[in-house]
């Protein structure tokens, strides 16, 4: 593995306004910002504005978080993962095998329109991941 785990935020509809408090609260700053709407990916009007993805960081506080998707509730338990991004398709495919194997996957293994291998698996302790490998 590249890196070690990044905490994921996810909330519900008001990652915008978390992303600012935590600036503010840390003094850091915000890396970047994609919303739905800026995605290549077909989604509903509706969250057009809400974050898909953005990075925040201070010093070595590295943060990563985005908004619900439509129909998804958030609820303490779920609204926090680890990322994790990988060096090779057979490690990515080891480490999904394994957690899957006595946890439940959330978001089966596959390419993405982001250009990665990416899945979110759910261990046997409850501990949400999210696996990456961005393709060279």
């Amino acid at each position: 593995m590249k890196h070690q785990a990044t905490p994921y935020l996810t909330f519900n509809g008001n990652a915008r306004e978390a992303l600012e408090y935590y600036k503010e609260v840390f003094e850091g700053e915000v890396l970047a910002i994609q919303t739905f709407g800026e995605a290549d990916f077909p989604t509903p009007p509706e969250v057009d504005d809400r974050i898909m993805h953005a990075q925040f960081k201070k010093g070595d506080l590295f943060l990563m978080m985005s908004d619900s998707f439509l129909g998804h509730q958030v609820e303490v338990g779920n609204h926090i993962s680890l990322a994790l991004e990988m060096e090779s398709e057979e490690e990515i495919q080891k480490l999904y095998d394994a957690l899957s194997a006595s946890g439940s996957v959330l978001m089966e293994l596959q390419d993405t329109f982001w250009g990665a291998k990416y899945a979110k698996v759910k261990d046997r302790f409850g501990v949400i991941w999210d696996l990456n490998y961005t393709k060279a």
